[in-house]
């Protein structure tokens, strides 16, 4: 699988991109305005935590990681089969480069195949560089959780953004 965003290649994700991937979310960690996480977990919990079919690292010529996208079950229950929630980092020296757009591009093409309906996701109202990008994928706002859980020591509010399938029916 590939996708053009200025040399940028979009390979599965796998333990051999670990390292780099978790600086990366690290490094999101790091900036406050990603996710409500402090660090950023060993391989074997992200790996856990993530569906092998629906993970994707964004690497330049040289094998080195620009960003990933990895999606998780929403819940075991039966209904919610065909919805996952996803997260999206970028390392910071390769934002604006369309690194998100092409992993989001792939997330959505992998999601499809497997009969997906919904790709959801949270995102802080701070993080607005995340809320463009996502709406230039095709994802709306669906609400805000005001208050939702306190980050360092105060209350922070989280955008819900879902992308609904128009060939999933």
């Amino acid at each position: 699988m590939s996708a053009q965003a200025a040399g940028t290649l979009i390979v599965p994700l796998t333990a051999d991109h670990a390292e780099q991937v978790l600086a990366i979310y690290q490094a999101g960690i790091d900036e406050g305005d990603a996710t409500f996480e402090t660090a950023a977990p060993g391989w074997e919990a992200f790996d856990a935590a993530k569906l092998p079919e629906h993970r994707f690292a964004a690497v330049d010529e040289h094998g080195g990681v620009l960003g990933w996208v990895a999606a998780s079950r929403v819940s075991d229950r039966c209904a919610y089969a065909g919805v996952v929630e996803h997260s999206v980092y970028v390392h910071p020296a390769a934002r604006g480069r369309g690194v998100a757009s092409a992993l989001l591009t792939a997330l959505v093409e992998s999601t499809e195949r497997a009969g997906i309906w919904t790709i959801q996701s949270g995102v802080f109202p701070e993080n607005t560089a995340s809320l463009a990008v996502h709406a230039r994928a095709g994802f709306r706002v669906i609400g805000t959780r005001e208050r939702i859980g306190r980050h360092h020591g105060r209350w922070r509010d989280v955008v819900l953004l879902e992308r609904r399938s128009p060939v999933i029916h």
